[in-house]
């Protein structure tokens, strides 16, 4: 004969089963709703790291490239006859910017007529890329390994020495070759960008980065995997939009969240096509999800022992209530807005309702904190200010309602002058207080609906909104007062420290309608600012 449950035990079993349904329908409505955008935000933040490379690496090259286009142009260096004076200014730039190995300058057929440290002069490289590729128009080739100069340069490290070449043409009067500007540039150079995004980062386990060439090959990554073939939906996807982040194979067979952007160049420098891409195996980058799912199971499994025990002692007096709960716990898987109905009368019953009560409460909070993680994940740990990726959500919704405002949105690209020689001369903490002074100055400065944000570095946006008829003289007046604020002194450690700031300015929806590319026009003029004397404001707007 089958032996029967008391109703004690039976109540009990039954109470406990009921409460884990209950937790269950509860902690999957409101996990799901926040963990697919925690996900969303981790892989967000892994294509905002590989985008900050890119950057770096295009501005970096921009600025080598520059260097020697502006060194082509003086005139000692079309006088051939005057060795001296032409290896001085080759000495002088490779001085000062260390990342270049070697310097020469060539003759039209290719000798060597000069070069830092005599290396290579009186010899023929005609037959190398950096003669050949700059015949015509200036020439930047791929990383490479070292061929001449692999024996004559200094290598501490006895690795395998690689180059970045740069070749500008120096033609005379009449459009005739005279000679050719060569550099190599060190590859020891990207390794340091790469180091000045990771350090940072270091609390982010087994983050990898790469730098992959237009041939799929690793550039720059763990050391085992330099000179592998990448064949990765990241990379194809990356030639053919913005950065982004997905969850992939690798060649290992393992799974891993990847982040990747595109190096697209910068300004005259039109890039070589590289791929950056930082992955994280894909069970440490979602760790902080699954220790939230076990926190709310441990939360379960505690309560529905209590409730079981509270199921014992009250037996089935409760039952009728208890299908009440059951029914308030669908409502709240069908997402309606209601709450555990509260009873008088009986000390137990009302002893559940209030538990079950204060667990909905611990669960929402459990949501409020992962909305609080959102929002940490927004914006910049330093400065508090908001960061590139809230900056690209305000973008993408003063796009959305732009058409039913009457304003402009003026943006404003600000960028520190003589920042660096305080990181310098002060140390990072000095700096660290200035950015933070920055910041609450500029916070000063915007009101509700506008958006100030730390792009990076000593790089700030500030988006105003401003009625049409006046913007250009409101706009010119805001800036020029936001730069006599930013230059008034700073108290760090006792002591009084100033800085400047370069401001560009550019108008949404007047001067395009796509923000993005009104912020890079900011971008722009601010560079403007700096070459026309620094702490200054420049806009263009023609009616």
């Amino acid at each position: 004969m089958k032996k029967s449950l008391n109703l004690r035990t039976l109540f009990a079993l039954n109470f406990a089963i009921i409460i884990i349904i209950l937790i269950i329908i509860i902690s999957t409505v409101i996990s799901n709703r926040t963990t697919t955008e925690y996900k969303k935000e981790i892989g967000n933040s892994l294509s905002e790291i590989s985008y900050q490379m890119s950057d770096k690496l295009d501005r970096y090259m921009w600025s080598r490239y520059e260097e020697i286009y502006l060194l082509s142009k003086l005139d000692e260096l079309s006088r051939m006859e005057n060795k001296t004076k032409i290896r001085s200014l080759l000495e002088e730039l490779k001085k000062n910017a260390p990342e270049y190995a070697w310097i020469g300058m060539l003759d039209s057929q290719g000798n060597v007529v000069t070069s830092t440290g005599g290396i290579l002069e009186g010899d023929n490289i005609s037959s190398r890329p950096v003669y050949k590729q700059a015949l015509k128009e200036p020439f930047i080739g791929d990383v490479h390994e070292a061929v001449l100069l692999s024996k004559l340069l200094p290598n501490p490290t006895g690795e395998a020495m690689k180059f970045v070449d740069i070749s500008i043409p120096i033609n005379n009067q009449n459009g005739n070759l005279e000679g050719i500007l060569a550099a190599h540039l060190s590859w020891e150079w990207a390794k340091e960008v790469e180091e000045s995004i990771m350090k940072p980062l270091e609390n982010r386990n087994n983050l990898d980065m790469f730098i992959v060439s237009k041939d799929n090959t690793v550039l720059l990554g763990p050391d085992e995997m330099i000179g592998e073939k990448l064949n990765l939906n990241s990379i194809n996807n990356a030639k053919n939009e913005e950065n982004n982040w997905n969850i992939e194979t690798w060649n290992d067979g393992k799974k891993y969240l990847t982040g990747y952007s595109p190096e697209s160049g910068y300004r005259n420098y039109k890039g070589l096509g590289w791929t950056i891409v930082v992955r994280q195996p894909i069970d440490i980058a979602y760790a902080p999800i699954q220790k939230l799912i076990n926190f709310i199971i441990l939360i379960g499994i505690v309560l529905a022992g209590a409730f079981a025990l509270i199921g014992w002692v009250t037996a089935g007096v409760i039952a009728k209530p208890l299908q009440k709960i059951v029914l308030t716990a669908n409502q709240l898987r069908l997402g309606d807005k209601v709450e555990i109905p509260k009873y008088h009368g009986i000390e137990d019953i009302e002893i559940l309702s209030v538990s079950l009560r204060s667990l909905l409460s611990s669960l929402i909070n459990t949501e409020n904190a992962l909305g609080e993680m959102e929002m940490i994940a927004h914006h910049d740990q330093l400065t508090g200010l908001p960061n590139r990726v809230a900056l690209r959500i305000y973008l993408e919704k003063m796009k959305a309602r732009i058409s039913k405002e009457k304003v402009v949105y003026t943006i404003y690209y600000l960028d520190l002058d003589g920042f660096k020689s305080i990181n310098d001369g002060y140390g990072h903490d000095a700096g660290d207080s200035i950015l933070r002074g920055v910041a609450n100055r500029i916070s000063d400065n915007t009101k509700e609906g506008e958006v100030a944000v730390r792009i990076g570095g000593d790089e700030f946006v500030i988006i105003k909104k401003m009625e049409p008829e006046n913007f250009i003289e409101y706009g010119s007046v805001f800036a020029n007062n936001l730069i006599r604020q930013i230059s008034e002194d700073y108290i760090v450690k006792d002591r009084k420290m100033n800085i400047g700031c370069s401001v560009g300015g550019a108008f949404f929806p007047l001067q395009g309608d796509d923000p993005m590319e009104i912020v890079k026009m900011a971008d722009q003029y601010m560079y403007e600012s700096k070459r026309n004397g620094k702490n200054r404001y420049t806009f263009y707007y023609e009616k």
